[in-house]
C-alpha cells in the first residue's frame, strides 16, 4: 500500500471544462468539427453503396420516363407537317398513329414516374435510417471528454435538422437534377436533329447559365453553412433551457433566456433570408437568359418559316422543346437550394463521424485473470500516472497509488482538488496522459470496453435513471437478470419496500430522469443496479451529497451492502461518508497530501483532522 506524488504542481482545477476557458479558436465552440478532405462525398457514397442496385434501377426508370415524356413535341411536329396534309387527302392513318403514340408515351411516362418515385422513396428511407443509426451509435462510442465539449443540442441538430436536409435532397432534389440533366440532353439532341441552327443556339445558351450556376454555388455554400450553424444554436439554447428548467425558474431567468433565444432566432432568420436572397438572384438571372434565348430563336425561326427555309411543324416542335428546355431551370435552382443545404449539413455530420474516441477499444483486448479468493474485489494500481486535458492544463501531476483488493478508499478534498478526475481515470472515462492504470496487473487500455464496464462500475451523485420501469433500470448493468435476481438486489440494498409501494411495483415507469421518485430513492435504485452488476471495483462519486439526512442514512446502509468485499473508491463530500472507508486520501490541487486510515488521520494534526473537527463541531 504505497503512495508517492511527484513534485509537479497542478495548474488547472478539476471542474474546469476540458480545454479550459476562453477557447475562441475552438472548432467545438464554432460548431465546425474538422473532417478529412472528401469526407462528405465518401459519406454519401458509403450510404448509397449498399443500395446501388436499386439506385441503378431507379435511374433507368427515370431515363425511360424522360424519353417517353420528351417524345410529345416531336409527335406534334409530325402531326402538323405529315398528319394534317394526309388528313386533307382523306388518309387518317398518320393522325391516328400519332395520337395513339402520344397516348402511349403519356401512359409510359406516368407509369415509370410512379415506379421511380416508389423505388427512390425506399432508397431514401433506407439511407436516412442508416445515417441516423450511424450518428446515434457513433455518439455513444465517443468518449466522455467529447460530450463535455460538444453539447447534446448539437447532436440533436445533426440527427434531425441535418438529416432532414439530406431527406429533402434525396426525395426531391436528386429527382429534379436527374430529370433536368436527362431532359436537357434529350431536348438538345431533338433540337439538333430537327434543325441544326436552332439546336446550336439552344446549346450555346447554356454557357451563360453555366457561369450563373457556378456563381450561385460558390455564394450559397457559405450561406447555407452559416444557416446550419444558426439553427443548431437555436436547438442548443432550447434544449439547454428545458434541461435546466428548475434553475431557470429558481433564478427567474425567463426574460433573459427569452431575449437570448430571440437573438438566436433572429440570427437564423437573417441567415435564412440570405439563402432566399441568393436563390432569388439565381432565378431572376436564369429567367432573363432563358427568355432572351427563346425570343431570339422564335423570331429567327419565324423569319425562316416565312422564307420557306423551315417547316411550320418543326418550328412548333422547337418552341415546345425550348419551353421545356428552360422551364426546369427554376427546378434546377430548387435542387441547388436543396443541395447546398444538404452539403452543409452532410459536412457537419461527416465532421461528427470523423471524430475518434480518445478512449479507444483495444485492437486485441486482454482478459482479466481469474479472481483470487471468493470476494469480488480486485487490486488497483496507478503507476506513474499523470493527466492533463488535450488542449492544455495539467490536472493530476505524476503519482503512484495502490489499492489492495477489497479495500474501500475515501477520497476527500476541496472543490477542484482532482478527486473526480482520479475516479474517471479508474473508470476509464479518460486515459492518463502518462503512466498506466492497472486492474489486477492488466492495463485498463488493454481491456475490452465490455469487460471493463463489467469490472468497474461508477455510481454518480445524479443517479441517472432512464425512462422505463424500475426493474429495467436496475437490470441495466445485467440485462439478462431474472426478475427474482432484480428483486433480491433491491432487497439487499433496502429498496424493495419503497418499490413495492409504487403504483405498479417494479413495473412502475419512473419517467424522464426518474422524476417520479425522490432523489434518495433514485440513489437506492442506482445502488441496486450496481449490486446486480456485481463489479470488482465500485466508484461512488459524491453519492450522498444531494440527499437529506434520512436519505443519506438509507443510502449509507445500502453502501455497506454493496461495498462488501469489493474494491471501492468513494469520492466524499460529506465526511459522514468516510465512516465506511478503510483508508482516506486527502487531495489538494491534484496532489495526494495525506494517506492513512480514518482513525490515524483524525488523531493527527493534518488537513483531514482539521476537516473532521470542523464537521463534528457543525453537528454539535
Amino acid at each position: 500500500m504505497t503512495t508517492t506524488v511527484g513534485a509537479e504542481q497542478a495548474t488547472s482545477e478539476e471542474e474546469l471544462p476540458p480545454g479550459g476557458a476562453g477557447r475562441d479558436g475552438d472548432p467545438f465552440d464554432r460548431d465546425e468539427l474538422p473532417a478529412p478532405p472528401g469526407a462528405t462525398g465518401a459519406l454519401l457514397r458509403s450510404l448509397l453503396r449498399p443500395l446501388r442496385r436499386r439506385v441503378v434501377i431507379a435511374t433507368l426508370m427515370l431515363v425511360v420516363q424522360q424519353a417517353a415524356a420528351q417524345a410529345g413535341p416531336l409527335l406534334v411536329a409530325y402531326a402538323i407537317d405529315r398528319g394534317v396534309p394526309a388528313f386533307r387527302a382523306h388518309d387518317y392513318g398518320p393522325l391516328i398513329a400519332i395520337g395513339a403514340g402520344y397516348l402511349l408515351c403519356a401512359l409510359a411516362s406516368g407509369f415509370f414516374q410512379y415506379a421511380f418515385v416508389r423505388t427512390s422513396a425506399r432508397v431514401n428511407q433506407d439511407v436516412l435510417l442508416d445515417l441516423r443509426g450511424r450518428i446515434f451509435r457513433h455518439a455513444q462510442a465517443l468518449s466522455v471528454d467529447f460530450h463535455e465539449r460538444y453539447t447534446s443540442g448539437r447532436l440533436i441538430s445533426r440527427s434531425t435538422t441535418d438529416v432532414e436536409s439530406l431527406r429533402e435532397l434525396l426525395s426531391e432534389g436528386l429527382q429534379e437534377l436527374i430529370g433536368v440533366i436527362l431532359s436537357s440532353v434529350y431536348i438538345c439532341a431533338m433540337l439538333l436533329w430537327l434543325d441544326w441552327g436552332i439546336g446550336a443556339l439552344a446549346v450555346a445558351s447554356y454557357v451563360p447559365l453555366h457561369f450563373l450556376i457556378r456563381l450561385y454555388q460558390r455564394r450559397a455554400g457559405a450561406v447555407y453553412a452559416a444557416r446550419s450553424t444558426a439553427i443548431a444554436a437555436v436547438i442548443v439554447k432550447f434544449a439547454e433551457t428545458l434541461n435546466g428548467i428548475r434553475p431557470v425558474r429558481a433564478f427567474r431567468r425567463e426574460r433573459a433566456n427569452d431575449a437570448e433565444f430571440q437573438e438566436l432566432n433572429r440570427r437564423h432568420e437573417r441567415k435564412n433570408g440570405d439563402a432566399l436572397l441568393e436563390m432569388a438572384r439565381y432565378v431572376v438571372g436564369s429567367r432573363l437568359v432563358a427568355n432572351t434565348a427563346v425570343a431570339a430563336m422564335v423570331l429567327w425561326g419565324a423569319t425562316r418559316v416565312a422564307d420557306g427555309d423551315l417547316e411550320l411543324g418543326v418550328l412548333a416542335a422547337a418552341v415546345l422543346y425550348l419551353r421545356r428546355l428552360y422551364d426546369p431551370i427554376d427546378r434546377l435552382g430548387m435542387f441547388l437550394n436543396s443541395y447546398q443545404s444538404a452539403a452543409a449539413s452532410l459536412e457537419k455530420v461527416a465532421g461528427l463521424l470523423a471524430q475518434t474516441p480518445s478512449v479507444p477499444e483495444p485492437v486485441r483486448p486482454s482478459e482479466l485473470p481469474g479472481r483470487a479468493g471468493e470476494l469480488p474485489g480486485r487490486r488497483v494500481d496507478f503507476e506513474q500516472v499523470g493527466f492533463g486535458y488535450r488542449t492544455g492544463g495539467e490536472v493530476l501531476p505524476r503519482f503512484d497509488l495502490t489499492i489492495p483488493a477489497g479495500q474501500t478508499v475515501a477520497v476527500v478534498g476541496s472543490t477542484g482538488a482532482g478527486k473526480s478526475t482520479l475516479a474517471k481515470l479508474l473508470a476509464r472515462f479518460y486515459d492518463p496522459t502518462e503512466g498506466r492504470v492497472l486492474l489486477d496487473g492488466t492495463d485498463l487500455r488493454e481491456l475490452s470496453v465490455r469487460d471493463l464496464r463489467r469490472g468497474v462500475v461508477m455510481v454518480t451523485q445524479e443517479a441517472f435513471l432512464f425512462s422505463g420501469t424500475v426493474a429495467e433500470n436496475i437490470a441495466i448493468g445485467r440485462p439478462d437478470a431474472t426478475r427474482e435476481e432484480i428483486e433480491q438486489a433491491a432487497k439487499a440494498i433496502g429498496a424493495h419496500d419503497f418499490i413495492a409501494g409504487l403504483p405498479d411495483g417494479y413495473d412502475t415507469d419512473v419517467r424522464k430522469r426518474g422524476g417520479r421518485i425522490s432523489a434518495g430513492q433514485r440513489q437506492l435504485v442506482a445502488f441496486a443496479r450496481a449490486l446486480l452488476a456485481d463489479p470488482a471495483v465500485l466508484i461512488l462519486d459524491e453519492a450522498t451529497s444531494s440527499l437529506d439526512i434520512p436519505g443519506e442514512r438509507a443510502v449509507q446502509r445500502a453502501m455497506h451492502t454493496v461495498l462488501h468485499g469489493r474494491t471501492a473508491v468513494v469520492i466524499a463530500h460529506r465526511l459522514s461518508t468516510v465512516e465506511v472507508a478503510d483508508r482516506v486520501l486527502v487531495m489538494e490541487r491534484g496532489r495526494i497530501v495525506e494517506d492513512g486510515s480514518p482513525a490515524d488521520l483524525i488523531a493527527g494534526t493534518g488537513r483531514f483532522a482539521g476537516l473532521h473537527r470542523a464537521w463534528r463541531d457543525s453537528l454539535a
